[in-house]
């Protein structure tokens, strides 16, 4: 297919079928209880087997697919940072802290030893895959909480501090790791001192990043937003504030921090203003339409002839997320509030999805020598698993340990 007009048709009616297949998908695990996530993988997968059949992933069509997965990913970590609550965080740091650093060391080294010693993958795929499995996704385990009308308990409110310290280590670790990948693919010396010398470069850098963030949180970012507050028309006011992020996320993206950086710290930028916030919710519909193909991107991504191999790896991944998990978080949450919170939060922090597939996703962007093809397809297996395997443990688990203000 090389005509343009024909290319960008095929575009279209792609971009149209998938926004069509994501509602109707939506619709469907909604009903059934599972997350839409899983079906927007599934849907990649089947239009990267079709194409297989009937070629029609035309190198143009594939590079639109990867921008609106660009996208995607933007709205995704936006949304997570205007959700986060950095002062909250800290004030709830002593409490959370125990149980995250546990999470986030055991689920680390489960990862790496399942990747590097029992597959026998090389040092930089099994960091990027432990790095990976650092993260969790609360929002599949969140459902299950809120049917029960248990989030606003002591241990819903924890799991949910717990979960959004997971994810924002696990982005810095990404920034971390990848920071120092070429050194580590080049054979430059020993590994920590490899670490240590590009880290003070990455985090000098870095560090000024965060001060332009801070300056323009300080002295920018009201104004703007009382500005747009100004407008008439909702959109419009959102626009404003999403274009922001899109631009402070550009800015990250072309200092070498990916956009993924860029979109979490400029969700943080507007996360303290009231105003801001406000925009959340007209957010939404764009949110909606753009987050689904982030998952799509990944299932395309994924060659066919990787699925054998892949299914034996993701097996032995699935393993080690649900161990990591269970017992990273679940060992410190014992010594906090005993057995039932422990194994509650053990399990409703073992789905890996969205900030672990970023960590994947932006892996392969850098070649196959950092995320080979049956290491993704693996890390995919673990996301379909753990986000079907946890809300189906969490519901009769919540029947017998009620969380009721507090109260188990």
């Amino acid at each position: 297919m090389t005509d343009p007009a024909q290319v960008d048709a095929m575009m279209i009616a792609l971009v149209g079928t998938a926004v069509v297949a994501a509602v109707l998908i939506n619709a469907l695990f909604g009903r059934i209880g599972l997350p839409a996530l899983t079906g927007f993988l599934m849907l990649g997968v089947l239009l990267r087997l079709a194409d297989s059949q009937w070629p029609f992933l035309s190198p143009p069509v594939m590079t639109a697919f990867r921008f609106m997965a660009d996208l995607g990913v933007v709205a995704l970590l936006f949304k997570v940072g205007l959700e986060s609550h950095p002062q909250a965080l800290a004030a709830k740091l002593p409490s959370a802290s125990l149980i995250w650093i546990g999470g986030v060391i055991i689920s680390a080294a489960a990862g790496f030893s399942a990747s590097h010693y029992l597959l026998g993958m090389d040092l930089v795929p099994s960091l990027v895959i432990a790095t990976a499995l650092t993260a969790t996704s609360v929002g599949v385990s969140v459902a299950a909480w809120e049917e029960r009308n248990a989030l606003n308990s002591d241990r819903g409110e924890l799991l949910v501090d717990v979960a959004e310290l997971d994810d924002i280590s696990g982005i810095a670790l990404m920034a971390l790791l990848f920071a120092v990948v070429p050194v580590l693919l080049n054979g430059g010396g020993p590994f920590w001192s490899t670490l240590g010398g590009t880290a003070v470069a990455f985090i000098a850098k870095f560090a000024l990043f965060i001060l332009f963030c801070l300056l323009f949180a300080r002295y920018g970012e009201r104004p703007l937003t009382r500005l747009a507050a100004r407008l008439r028309e909702p959109p419009e006011r959102m626009l404003v504030v999403v274009g922001i992020g899109f631009l402070i996320a550009a800015l990250a993206g072309s200092l070498g921090f990916s956009l993924a950086i860029g979109a979490l710290f400029a969700g943080l930028v507007f996360s303290k203003d009231p105003e801001a916030v406000k925009t959340e919710k007209s957010f939404q519909d764009l949110y909606a339409f753009l987050t689904p193909f982030f998952f799509i991107s990944i299932g395309l991504h994924i060659d066919p002839a990787s699925l054998d191999a892949g299914l034996g790896i993701g097996a032995v991944l699935v393993l080690a997320a649900v161990v990591g998990k269970l017992i990273g978080h679940g060992l410190p949450a014992l010594l906090i509030g005993g057995g039932s919170g422990a194994l509650l939060i053990g399990v409703s922090m073992i789905p890996r999805a969205e900030i672990a597939m970023i960590i994947m996703h932006q892996g392969q962007q850098l070649g196959p020598e950092v995320v080979p093809q049956t290491a993704y397809a693996g890390m995919v297996i673990v996301t379909m698993v753990t986000c079907i395997l946890a809300p189906l443990l969490l519901h009769p688990l919540l029947n017998r340990w009620p969380q009721q203000g507090g109260r188990t």
